[in-house]
């Protein structure tokens, strides 16, 4: 029986190692984000938790983000909302997602949602789908950087192949939180006719 167990325990870990391999995630476009998200919103994170969940094989670690909304953009939210993500820290275990975002307590981001519950990270485009904000010492009000730091200088820039676009030059500012924001409700507007 033990030697059963072993095996088991075995081919599960060779099935997870298989299935842990980096996912290759195409930047969406700006128009991308937009159309697939169900939610867009500005929101401060409040709480973040990890827990066990399912049974066997099928258990693993699911992080709930709770999130204050700051305001809404697309969809409808209250004035709270949970993401539901794969992975987390629980009793010294971790189940780790590559690429997927870290929030901590106080992070501000723009979020781009989709199927939060059904997704293992309900962000479009994982990583992509997330911007967060940054004080303006300068000018006072929000920057826009991606989920890697960079700041968001154009969203025409956004999804085209990083390999081939240069980071933005250190003279370039970061857009505006109220400009990305506006941008974002421009697309969202019926055509014109």
């Amino acid at each position: 029986m033990k030697t059963f167990r072993l095996f088991l325990l075995a081919s599960c870990m060779l099935v997870a190692i298989r299935d842990a391999r980096a996912t290759t995630v195409l930047p969406p476009t700006f128009d991308q984000l937009v159309g697939a998200a169900e939610l867009i919103l500005q929101s401060t994170v409040v709480d973040v938790k990890s827990q066990w969940t399912g049974e066997g094989a099928q258990r693993h670690i699911i992080t709930f983000v709770v999130l204050k909304v700051d305001e809404k953009i697309k969809g409808e939210a209250g004035a709270s909302y949970t993401l539901r993500l794969l992975g987390g820290t629980v009793d010294g275990v971790t189940m780790e997602v590559t690429d997927s975002p870290k929030f901590v307590v106080g992070d501000r981001d723009i979020l781009f949602v989709e199927n939060n519950g059904t997704q293992f990270v309900p962000l479009v485009g994982i990583m992509y789908g997330r911007f967060r904000l940054q004080q303006d010492n300068q000018a006072g009000g929000d920057l826009v950087v991606d989920d890697r730091g960079e700041p968001v200088t154009d969203t025409a820039k956004l999804g085209k192949d990083l390999g081939m676009t240069p980071l933005p030059a250190a003279s370039e500012r970061a857009l505006k939180a109220t400009q990305f924001k506006a941008a974002i409700k421009a697309k969202l507007l019926p055509a014109v006719r």
